[in-house]
């Protein structure tokens, strides 16, 4: 079988890229060796943002090209993208009041046209704001957005695969090699394939298949390691908070399935399976939230946490956090063309995959066109989603408030082809555990790749967090016809 595109990597950027690919024509097969998105691309701080702190490093190109994707993923993908506002109180803060106000304006300004409110002072009466927070109350308030990482992921290979992608899960690239004007590749599940061009789109692991390839590059990589940790709720509302921290950096504390997750941290780190919280990340996040919040915590309070390696372009900065978050794209033509992405972030990966496509276009000898920025994601046709959740309420009151909303930010407008046949409980199946039915299921397993417990719970639902999941039973429900 021979592919215009073989691209080995399921993450936010390979499946970007193959959506791209399959768009512009071209016949694309993604190859992942784990479950989409099983790696960095679900353990993010689940924002679509230009990145206010960028600002510092005057990385004025990156900010205001995230502020603009920004824009674009909130009508493509309104299910799975929400409007936050951010409080960022001034307590603490290791930057004068001025500089934080000019930062802000300037984001507002790089932003351009924006469905999102201006940034703005706290007020006096925003006591939801305020009345979690410890000591005086001046400060700021900006608008960003939430993202369901692992889904907008998944979505962009949907995509890919409706317009002729062919997207292998539990699929590894073993071997390739140049052969006359392509690629010979291996793949895991036996097959030979060829293609007119590679794109490594390995993520934390895009050195270590060079060196599989045996290619050389000047193109260098940071590993650095980003944690959360998960927490009670620490205030009510969907709002989140910005918290300064007296190295510079900055913390979010962000509503997550009806907790507060608390990160990122920034660790160098050398193995690119190195993923995992330990005890200074720990130590580190309690004492960023500890410094703001009225309600103190310790680790007994800690729920769940999670940790990613970010493959980030190495510009020769010294610390992990100057490092640009800019992706960079190497394109070698010693012999067949051969792509590598270094760095990169979720808000930016539509971007990056139509730039690819345009260094791609004249080597693969086909007419590159600007194709993605007005494309709705599956699911994302909505033009009001809370009128769009009334709408399934009334439809299907039987799935109570709770799973209702949670499956209509999930699924979007492919909840209609879900349920279409339901008339009443029943026709969901058997009860799998916390609110997951047979049908549901169904659906990861035949329109998601979903083949295991972890997928299905964490990256499809985010139903492990609740109690009354059920691993194993899901397990075995997964094995049934």
């Amino acid at each position: 079988m021979t592919y215009d595109l073989l691209i080995a990597g399921g993450g936010i950027n390979g499946c970007a890229i193959a959506r791209e690919a399959s768009l512009l024509g071209l016949k694309a097969l993604l190859v992942e060796r784990d479950d989409l998105a099983a790696h960095t691309s679900s353990a993010s701080s689940k924002l679509i943002h230009g990145g206010l702190r960028y600002l510092e490093s005057y990385d004025f190109r990156l900010v205001r090209e995230g502020l603009h994707e920004r824009e674009h993923l909130l009508a493509a993908a309104p299910h799975l993208i929400r409007p936050m506002a951010f409080v960022l109180p001034h307590a603490h803060s290791v930057r004068p009041w001025w500089m934080v106000r000019a930062g802000l304006w300037l984001y507002d300004l790089l932003a351009g046209r924006t469905r999102l409110a201006k940034s703005r002072g706290l007020a006096a009466n925003d006591t939801a704001y305020t009345a979690p927070l410890k000591g005086a109350h001046r400060g700021f308030v900006y608008t960003d957005a939430f993202v369901d990482d692992s889904r907008l992921t998944l979505a962009n290979a949907q995509d890919a695969e409706l317009n002729g992608a062919e997207i292998a899960t539990r699929t590894a690239l073993t071997a390739a090699r140049r052969e006359g004007e392509g690629w010979h590749a291996t793949l895991s599940d036996g097959r030979t394939v060829a293609a007119r061009a590679l794109v490594n789109a390995a993520g934390p692991w895009v050195r270590e298949l060079l060196g599989d390839l045996d290619i050389e590059t000047r193109s260098g990589i940071r590993l650095v390691k980003g944690s959360h940790i998960v927490v009670p709720a620490l205030h009510d509302g969907d709002h989140a908070y910005i918290l300064q921290q007296p190295d510079r950096r900055i913390v979010f504390a962000i509503p997550w399935q009806g907790h507060t997750a608390i990160g990122t941290t920034d660790v160098p780190v050398e193995n690119p399976g190195a993923a995992g919280i330990d005890e200074a990340e720990t130590d580190y996040l309690l004492a960023a939230a500890n410094r703001y919040f009225t309600r103190q915590l310790t680790r007994a309070d800690i729920v769940t946490s999670w940790s990613g390696i970010r493959a980030l372009y190495d510009d020769g900065e010294a610390a992990a956090q100057a490092v640009t978050r800019d992706y960079h794209l190497d394109l070698d033509l010693s012999g067949p063309p051969l792509l590598s992405v270094f760095g990169g972030k979720i808000t930016t990966a539509r971007a990056l995959a139509e730039e690819a496509m345009k260094k791609l276009a004249q080597p693969l000898g086909f007419p590159w066109r600007t194709i993605t920025p007005a494309r709705v994601l599956p699911g994302g046709m909505i033009a009001d989603f809370d009128k769009f959740l009334a709408e399934v309420r009334q439809r299907w009151p039987f799935l109570g408030d709770a799973r209702s909303a949670r499956m209509a930010h999930a699924y979007g407008t492919l909840l209609l082809d879900m349920l279409a046949q339901v008339k009443d409980e029943a026709g969901l199946g058997r009860d799998l555990g916390a609110g997951l039915t047979e049908i549901e299921l169904r659906w990861m397993r035949d329109r998601e790749w979903a083949r295991t417990a972890q997928d299905v719970l964490w990256r499809r639902s985010k139903l492990g967090l609740d109690p009354a999941a059920d691993p194993e039973t899901v397990t075995a429900a997964l094995a049934q016809p």
